[in-house]
């Protein structure tokens, strides 16, 4: 039984998940909209949130812990400079004013092959 197990294996193993969580996100963030499974969005959306949380409230600190905020986000997101830069200039600054709740969730039915319910995962516009 599952009782109280957190989190979302997606029949990969653990480096193959934190890859793939890191490749979705990176996508979200360079695109501002992906199609995925379902399940890969909810096993997206906390982290990405956070993500997002992280470079909000970095606008208001220092110099050295918006360096920091930077270096944590680059740490989450592995190699992908172009994914940090684009979230720290110009995805916080959008949602200054926005208490959570960035992504948006929408079904767009079956897929074709498998019949797994595909999503569109979008960052939320003001």
């Amino acid at each position: 039984m599952r009782h109280q197990v957190a989190g979302f294996k997606l029949g990969r193993s653990r480096d193959q998940r934190l890859a793939l969580r890191r490749n979705l996100i990176c996508q979200l963030f360079e695109h501002e909209r992906i199609e995925t499974t379902h399940t890969k969005a909810l096993a997206i959306r906390g982290e990405a949130e956070k993500l997002i949380t992280l470079a909000r409230n970095s606008s208001k600190g220092t110099d050295i812990e918006k360096v920091n905020a930077r270096r944590l986000a680059a740490a989450r997101l592995g190699n992908a400079p172009d994914a940090v830069k684009k979230l720290f200039d110009e995805i916080a600054p959008r949602f200054e004013n926005r208490n959570g709740g960035y992504l948006r969730i929408l079904r767009l039915g079956p897929r074709l092959g498998d019949a797994a319910e595909m999503v569109l995962v979008e960052l939320v516009e003001e």
